[in-house]
């Protein structure tokens, strides 16, 4: 019987610390993507996992919940790093019962990425990268190739941090048996095209062997930054109950940009 979810973080090739952490704990699943060096990052990634493990022990939860995550993260961060200095980026996957059926809410907040594979293999990038690049893509000046080389491909414009409040993006997809969710740091995404991703998550159903074989393939490549991926299946879902809340947003709203931070190189 395989896993209902599986994870793996490696520091890569190049890095001397893994600013990146990651929850795996149903009904709620993280990937948070650490900046600021000298362990700020490392410090602000952390406080993120350990805020949204405080929801790891209910069977599953409400957007509110999730949002007030965020919220209390924020204070911990103000309270812990230097004003201005340390961040991180929040992508993740609760589990949400409505009238009995189980959804996915996918949130993020900056570049990591959550992406869907459904059960005749189609691969979708679920979330929008809050980056200066994308918003380039969005405007019809760069392509998604050419941003893979241009000088602000580390400048992200919306994140976890000290100075603005958080302002997390949300999709609520139902889910469906044999459905899978993939998070990842862009360790991962900086490495390996969308193409290259889909082939090494259709090749095992065993989502451990995915976030495994997905860390290597990443390192074989170049490993330039820290790799973390957690992979959840859509066995991890409770399939009966209903929790009677409403659900308050279903896509991104319409945020102004957050002032731009820089990852360092």
């Amino acid at each position: 019987m395989r896993p209902p979810w599986g994870a793996a973080s490696h520091v890569g090739g190049r890095r001397k610390i893994n600013e990146d952490s990651y929850l795996a704990q149903s009904p709620i699943f993280v990937v948070a993507d650490g900046m600021g060096g000298h362990q700020r990052g490392e410090v602000a990634s952390a406080i993120a996992a350990r805020e949204f493990a405080t929801l790891s022990h209910f069977m599953a939860l409400e957007p509110q919940q999730v949002d007030a995550c965020f919220e209390r993260a924020a204070t911990t961060m103000r309270a812990m790093l230097p004003s201005g200095v340390g961040g991180t980026t929040v992508c993740g996957v609760a589990i949400v019962l409505q009238d009995g059926a189980a959804y996915w809410l996918v949130f993020n907040l900056g570049d990591s990425r959550a992406y869907h594979l459904d059960t005749a293999g189609k691969l979708t990038q679920i979330s929008v990268d809050h980056s200066v690049v994308q918003e380039l893509i969005d405007a019809g000046v760069l392509t998604a190739q050419e941003a893979h080389a241009h000088a602000e491909r580390h400048v992200i414009t919306r994140a976890l941090e000290t100075l603005t409040a958080p302002e997390p993006d949300y999709w609520l997809l139902p889910i469906a048996q044999g459905d899978q969710i993939l998070l990842c740091s862009d360790g991962l995404t900086n490495e390996l095209s969308d193409e290259e991703l889909g082939d090494i998550w259709r090749s095992t159903t065993n989502p451990q062997q995915v976030a495994d074989n997905l860390v290597q393939a990443a390192n074989n490549a170049g490993g330039r930054d820290n790799i973390t991926v957690v992979v959840v299946t859509s066995d991890a879902a409770p399939i009966t109950a209903s929790l009677g809340f409403e659900v308050t947003r279903s896509g991104p709203p319409p945020h102004p940009p957050l002032p731009p931070q820089t990852r360092s190189e």
